[in-house]
C-alpha cells in the first residue's frame, strides 16, 4: 500500500471536524452526509513508480483503432450537451459489465477524453510535467506524450490539471492548470504554438487551478483564464479579443445560439453572460453567485431562449430566460429553488426533463417549472451522459449505471464496477467506446451492440 500524503491527513482532520458540525445540526443522518460531501475532496498524489513500470511493460505503440470521423472531439461531446448519439449502444448490459477492452494506470487529472483519428486524448500529470496523453482507441497503448513542465497542487483537491484537450481540423488544443495554452498535432503530438493566458492577463491563477476546457469556433480557439476570456488565431496563436477583468469561474465556456444570434456561455464568479463570439463583447448578463466562486456545472441551453443554471453549495437550480429586442438582450429568472444542486457536475436534457446530480441523488426536473418529479438512486459526486433515451452514469466509487430517462420513475436498469478509486471525471463515449478515468486508472469498454461488425460478443 503506497504511504498516503499529509493532504490525506489533513483531509481527514476536515472530515472530521465538518462531521462534528452536521452530527450536532443533524443527528446521525447528518454525520453519514458529512462523510459524503468530504470524500469529494480526497485525493492522493500519483502513483508514478506504478505508471511508469507499466508503461515500460508496453509494447512499441502502434495505432490499431480504425480513424472514422471525429465525433466524440470536444468537452462533454457535442455541442458541450452530454449528448452522445453517433451510433446505436447496448441497453442489455450483463451483470457482469460491458466487455472490458483495457485498463491502465493513468497520471492524475480532472479532465475526461476527446477522440479523434482513432486516438483517445487526456490531460494528466506526470511528476514535475502535465501531459497531453494519446492512447490508440481501441488497445489502450500509449501513442504519444507531450509534456512541459507544469505542476499545480492544492490542499483538499490534490495535483493534477483540470481540463480536457480538444480536437479539432488534425490540431489539439489545450489548457494547463497553470495556463499553459497550447496547439499540438494530433498525429505526433508536435507543439505548433503555445501562449501563457495567465502572464497575458497579468493575474493570479484561481485558488483551485484552471478547470475550464478550450474551446473551437470558427478559425479561434477560446480559452478562459483566472480573469478573462480570450480568443486566439487557431493557426498562429495569435491574439484576437479578449473580454472581462473580474474573476472567472471553473466552468468551460459553451457556444449557443439564443434568440437568433450564435453567442459564447460563460460564467463569472458572480454572473453568466453571453457573448458576441467574433468580439467578445457582452451582449447580456445575469447575476449568478457562488459560494467560494465554484461555478463548475455547464449551462443546459433548454431552448433558443431559456437556459438552465445548477450549483451545489445550497444554491440549487434555476431558469433564465432571454428577450432581443434588436441588438439588446435582457435576461429575467423564470424560477428558481433548491431541488437541483449540481457541484461538481453537469446535467443534461431529454425531452423537456433535466437530469442530473442533486449532491449525489439522481433527480428528474420538469424544465419549464422546476418542478421535482422524482429523486433517485445515490451516485456521489459522479457524472452523467445522455443516449438514446438512457441515462449512463458514472459513480463517485468508479462505477458505471444505466438509467432510465424517463420523467414517470427513477429506474436503474444495470450498474458494475468500472475503476479503482475517487472518480469525478466525466465519461466519454465516441464510435460505441466507453471511456472512463481518474487520478489513478482508466479504462475502455465496449458499449457497442452484440452481433454488429465489431461489436461486442
Amino acid at each position: 500500500m503506497r504511504v498516503r500524503s499529509l493532504r490525506f491527513h489533513v483531509a481527514w482532520i476536515f472530515l472530521a471536524a465538518v462531521g462534528l458540525v452536521f452530527f450536532l445540526s443533524g443527528g446521525c443522518n447528518g454525520l453519514r452526509k458529512a462523510k459524503f460531501t468530504a470524500r469529494a475532496y480526497l485525493r492522493g498524489d500519483g502513483d508514478y513508480d506504478e505508471l511508469e513500470a507499466n508503461r515500460a511493460g508496453h509494447a512499441p505503440a502502434e495505432r490499431t483503432a480504425e480513424a472514422l470521423p471525429g465525433y466524440w472531439t470536444d468537452f462533454r461531446g457535442p455541442g458541450r450537451r452530454g449528448v452522445y448519439d453517433e451510433t446505436a449502444i447496448r441497453l442489455d448490459w450483463p451483470d457482469e459489465g460491458l466487455p472490458l477492452l483495457w485498463r491502465q494506470p493513468v497520471g492524475p487529472g480532472y479532465g475526461s477524453f476527446t477522440v479523434a483519428e482513432g486516438l483517445a486524448f487526456t490531460l494528466e500529470q506526470r511528476r514535475a510535467n502535465e501531459a497531453v496523453t494519446a492512447y490508440d482507441l481501441a488497445t489502450g497503448a500509449e501513442v504519444w506524450i507531450h509534456g512541459y513542465a507544469a505542476r499545480f497542487d492544492e490542499t483538499l483537491s490534490g495535483e493534477g490539471p483540470r481540463a480536457t484537450p480538444v480536437y479539432a481540423d488534425g490540431s489539439v488544443y489545450n489548457l494547463g492548470t497553470t495556463g499553459e495554452l497550447r496547439c499540438l498535432d494530433a498525429s505526433n503530438g508536435e507543439l505548433r504554438w503555445r501562449r501563457d493566458v495567465l502572464a497575458e492577463e497579468g493575474a493570479q491563477n484561481l485558488k483551485y487551478g484552471l478547470a475550464s476546457s478550450p474551446l473551437v469556433v470558427g478559425d479561434v480557439v477560446i480559452a478562459q483564464g483566472a480573469r478573462s476570456v480570450r480568443a486566439y488565431e487557431r493557426a498562429t496563436g495569435e491574439p484576437r479579443w479578449s473580454a472581462f477583468d473580474e474573476r472567472m469561474a471553473y466552468a468551460s465556456p459553451a457556444l449557443a445560439r439564443l434568440c437568433g444570434r450564435e453567442q459564447l456561455v460563460v460564467f463569472t464568479a458572480e454572473r453568466i453572460c453571453g457573448l458576441d463570439a467574433s468580439s467578445g463583447s457582452i451582449l447580456w448578463s445575469h447575476p449568478w453567485k457562488v459560494t467560494y466562486g465554484l461555478s463548475c456545472s455547464q449551462p443546459v441551453f433548454v431552448d433558443e431562449r431559456r437556459i438552465l443554471l445548477s450549483a451545489g453549495y445550497g444554491i440549487g437550480a434555476a431558469l433564465v430566460e432571454l428577450e432581443r429586442d434588436g441588438d439588446t438582450f435582457t435576461a429575467r429568472r423564470v424560477w428558481k429553488n433548491a431541488r437541483l444542486k449540481n457541484r461538481f457536475n453537469s446535467s443534461v436534457l431529454h425531452e423537456g426533463h433535466v437530469y442530473g446530480l442533486d449532491e449525489g441523488r439522481l433527480v428528474c426536473l420538469e424544465a419549464a417549472t422546476g418542478n421535482r418529479l422524482w429523486k433517485g438512486g445515490r451516485y456521489g459526486y459522479g457524472q452523467v451522459l445522455l443516449t438514446a433515451g438512457h441515462l449512463v452514469i458514472s459513480s463517485e466509487d468508479g462505477e458505471l449505471a444505466l438509467v432510465r430517462a424517463t420523467p414517470e420513475t427513477y429506474e436503474e436498469l444495470a450498474r458494475f464496477d468500472g475503476i479503482d478509486g475517487m472518480t469525478c471525471n466525466l465519461p466519454a463515449l465516441a464510435h460505441g467506446f466507453l471511456l472512463l478515468r481518474n487520478h489513478e486508472e482508466m479504462a475502455c469498454f465496449d458499449a457497442r451492440p452484440p452481433g454488429l461488425p465489431g461489436g461486442a460478443r
